[in-house]
């Protein structure tokens, strides 16, 4: 199997592969129940409102993986920096390197709009990513903890006062 991997930018066209690759990283986190996100959704908040962006890994033009990301700021750089949201390359084409690839595009990209840093999340259990992460130089932020307020408790604290 051929491992070029090419990349673009994903078009409202590529919604479908999207998703699927979306409900493909569910299924892989165990999380399938959290997935609320419609091809509607997507297309919504990423080409109408354009707030993130897909870059689509291709091998012989199949699609074969994305990278959802989006801006964040960095008070202490003073400048804007990418957050990887979600990294997913599909099962059969693991171990040749699309995925390292697709990392480093994203991590070019960064570098060529000027930003000061890559970051991103990954679950505590999926050691496979960790040693895949620390293998690229990436390194975990050990005295930071991810909050997150969403659902009913979003809401209530949002009308609390």
């Amino acid at each position: 199997m051929p491992s070029t991997t090419t990349f673009r930018f994903a078009t409202p066209q590529d919604i479908p592969a999207i998703h699927g690759f979306i409900c493909g990283l569910a299924a892989y986190e165990h999380l399938e129940d959290e997935v609320v996100a419609t091809p509607a959704l997507l297309t919504e908040w990423l080409f109408e409102k354009q707030k993130a962006e897909a870059l689509l890994a291709e091998i012989e033009g199949q699609t074969v993986g994305f990278a959802l990301f989006f801006y964040s700021f960095s008070t202490f750089l003073g400048r804007a920096c990418i957050h990887l949201e979600d990294l997913f390359v599909l099962p059969q084409y693991r171990g040749l390197g699309c995925g390292k690839a697709l990392l480093r595009e994203l991590a070019s990209i960064t570098l060529q709009r000027g930003c000061g840093r890559l970051e991103w999340s990954c679950l505590d259990w999926n050691a496979p990513s960790i040693a895949f992460y620390r293998g690229v130089g990436a390194v975990p932020l050990e005295d930071w903890t991810n909050y997150r307020l969403s659902g009913d408790a979003l809401r209530a604290f949002a009308e609390e006062g």
